[in-house]
Order: structure tokens, then C-alpha cells, then sequence
């Protein structure tokens, strides 16, 4: 499984729109994680991320949030930012475009938020455009890994910890296939960061 860890230049240019990453000449970072709230994963994140007074933006599938909605107010009462990922995970790539946007509002209705990410960060520019009259579209300049079933989770620590700078978006997912890794790895890292100065801001 291939994929950037650093999101490439070429991608900035082409979706200039598009929010990558932050000021690169202030010391903060920007922690996401994207596809829950879901019972296995979602709520030991919160414990991680309470634990070192942390407040970080999840990126929700409103289909999860229908069947778990005490772990999303959990995710709102505790400071945290919440933006939409559609209601059901969808491509935008394979998906036509009046049904992708009313996947999109029927998140909407539920996490009331003006950030949107697109799930794999696959969208077309004719969605793209639409979507932008509403919502701020967030992609990522670092890119966890923690989906990957091919590394292991001190190698996902080291893809942020090596790739991570000044204003930097960070992906992480409180979702199944994550869970080893990114348990793993968001201590690690945010014990690092904050000996090196960071601090953590919502989107």
C-alpha cells in the first residue's frame, strides 16, 4: 500500500483552495483524526488526549455518530472541533455529484460544523467548488499511516515525528484498523512535540 506521508507540493498547487497546512512560522500543531466516533477506539483517544489537556478536531462519519451519539458529545463537551466526512464514508471520486453533496448535508444535520474533509481526500474540483460556498475543506500535510496494516506501530510513530513542522495538519483515524497504531503513537508523539515546544490548537 502506497501512499504520501508528506501530502506532495504538486497536490498544494493544484487545490490551492484547498487548507493544508497553517503558519509555518508559529510553533503549533493541528491533531485530526478522522472516520469515527466509534466504542473501540474514539473514547481512549479522549483518554490520551485529556491526559495531556490536549484539544484536537474529528473529522465524523454521521453514520457513526447516529449509532454512538454519547461518544460524539463526549467529543464536543470536552473542547474538542468536530467536522463533517460525509454520512457514510463515501468516494467522491466514484460517487455522482448530487448524491455525494446530499451525503454530505445529511452529516451536516448532525455535526453542524463548517469543516469538511473529504474521506481518502478524493474529491472532484466540481464538488470541491459546491462544497467550498459552505464549509472550509481540510486536507493534511502528514499523513499517520495508522490505517496500514503493512507497518508497525513504531513506524508510524516515526512518519509524523519525522515529517511533522511548524503548522502542520496531522491524520490520525479512530477507526478499527487504526487502533494498534494509533494507541501506539499519539502519546509517543505528543510527549515528543510538547518537549520540543509545540503547542496544539483545533481547526
Amino acid at each position: 500500500m502506497w501512499y504520501p506521508i508528506k501530502s506532495p507540493f504538486w497536490l498544494h498547487w493544484l487545490y490551492p483552495r484547498l487548507l493544508w497546512h497553517h503558519r509555518r512560522d508559529v510553533p503549533h500543531l493541528f491533531l485530526t483524526f478522522d472516520d469515527g466516533p466509534i466504542p473501540d477506539v474514539t473514547p481512549e483517544i479522549l483518554n490520551i488526549l485529556k491526559g495531556y489537556d490536549v484539544r484536537a478536531t474529528f473529522f465524523c462519519v454521521g453514520d457513526n455518530i447516529r449509532k454512538h451519539p454519547d461518544i460524539f458529545q463526549r467529543i464536543l463537551d470536552e473542547g474538542h472541533r468536530v467536522g463533517n466526512h460525509t454520512y457514510n464514508h463515501l468516494k467522491g471520486w466514484k460517487t455522482p455529484f448530487g448524491e455525494y453533496l446530499k451525503n454530505v448535508e445529511a452529516c451536516n444535520q448532525l455535526t453542524q460544523t463548517d469543516l469538511f474533509r473529504p474521506p481518502y481526500g478524493r474529491g472532484t474540483k466540481k464538488q470541491y467548488r459546491e462544497l467550498e460556498k459552505q464549509y472550509k475543506i481540510v486536507m493534511w500535510d502528514v499523513m499517520s499511516g495508522d490505517f496500514d496494516p503493512g507497518i508497525s506501530p513504531d513506524q508510524c510513530l516515526k512518519n509524523v515525528l519525522n515529517h511533522t513542522e511548524n503548522g502542520s495538519i496531522i491524520v490520525f483515524h479512530d477507526n478499527i484498523k487504526a487502533r494498534e497504531r494509533v494507541l501506539y503513537a499519539l502519546p509517543r508523539a505528543i510527549e515528543h512535540w510538547l518537549e520540543q515546544g509545540y503547542t496544539f490548537k483545533t481547526l
